[in-house]
């Protein structure tokens, strides 16, 4: 199993409280390249510590780091369309923000992303590879719940706030459609999407092995783009936080799609560190593959009690320097 984390930015992070992936919005636009450094790294290097919610609770990254710890699977990144470049080894697909879907289309850089996309798909991987793609993009639930509600999906995504802003996210929706109007299928990732969907869609559509989609809605998203197109949707693997989530519409809109999703049972209550363990409160509940990771730890032979132990000494080490 290759576990590859796409890495992205979307003007639509900036919409005031529509997004918690960071302590503050200044640091918002260094999430993703922080949390795919600190999956190598003690700790990132583009910002001082590893990202948080403005509560104080840390990246799902430190569930998806612990994993990786335990198991050993090999971890690449990508580029897609984060405006800050990770101090690491990385595949290039995009440098430029997606675009706030209110104002004008997501990722006008739609085709060449696609086009890289599947050159990674087809050059770097053999028939029998399994792969698990995973996201960092803050903003990126309104992105993907605005591409299904173009499709017809009455989806609600969900957050990583515990107070889920379903009215602010419907709002930016539904002036994006107002925005576009009547629209082809074939146009709806360009105008709602972000560039991190695009390469996720592009890779999966394009991949011969099999593929895990590591997220929440955005991979259900990814899920409807493909079998809009009659491509193969893949499984895909997230949080018991995320399916619980009673402010969203993960079950129902996968059922819908017709999406295979695996439900990974994360038990984060036997934590001893409150900031790990507010995870059961419906903080963050997904995001950079932690769903995915964790179930690949446990399908391995891993405890959750291995797992959370693991995790609490990666946070112990975070707050003790």
């Amino acid at each position: 199993m290759i576990f590859i984390l796409a890495i992205g930015n979307t003007a639509v992070s900036r919409v005031n409280g529509i997004t918690a992936a960071g302590e503050s919005e200044d640091l918002i636009k260094f999430t993703p390249p922080a949390d795919a450094e600190y999956l190598f790294y003690d700790r990132p290097k583009c910002i001082d510590s590893i990202p948080v919610t403005p509560s104080g609770n840390p990246t799902p990254a430190i569930i998806t780091k612990a994993s990786k710890k335990l198991v050993g699977f090999p971890v690449l990144v990508a580029r897609a369309g984060a405006v800050t470049s990770p101090s690491l080894p990385y595949f290039f697909i995009s440098d430029k923000e997606g675009r706030d879907i209110r104002r004008e289309s997501g990722v006008p850089e739609i085709k060449e992303i696609l086009e890289r996309s599947s050159i990674l798909a087809d050059e770097i991987f053999k028939e029998d590879e399994e792969v698990m793609l995973a996201e960092s993009i803050p903003g990126g639930t309104t992105t993907a719940m605005a591409i299904l509600r173009s499709l017809g999906y009455n989806s609600v995504s969900s957050s990583s706030m515990s107070n889920n802003p379903v009215a602010l996210k419907s709002k930016v929706v539904e002036e994006a459609l107002l925005r576009v109007g009547k629209i082809e299928r074939s146009k709806v990732l360009m105008e709602f999407g972000d560039p991190v969907l695009s390469f996720l869609y592009g890779f999966t559509r394009r991949f011969r092995g099999k593929v895990y989609l590591a997220g929440g809605t955005q991979m259900l998203a990814v899920a409807a783009l493909l079998k809009s197109e009659g491509y193969n949707s893949g499984t895909i693997v997230t949080t018991n936080y995320v399916v619980e989530d009673k402010s969203a519409t993960f079950s129902e809109t996968a059922n819908e799609i017709g999406a295979a999703f695996t439900e990974v049972k994360v038990n984060l209550s036997i934590s001893r560190h409150p900031g790990i363990r507010d995870y059961e409160n419906g903080i963050v509940k997904e995001g950079v593959g932690a769903g995915g990771a964790y179930y690949f730890a446990s399908s391995t032979g891993f405890t959750d009690r291995e797992i959370v132990e693991e995790i609490d000494s990666l946070y112990s080490d975070l707050i003790s320097e």
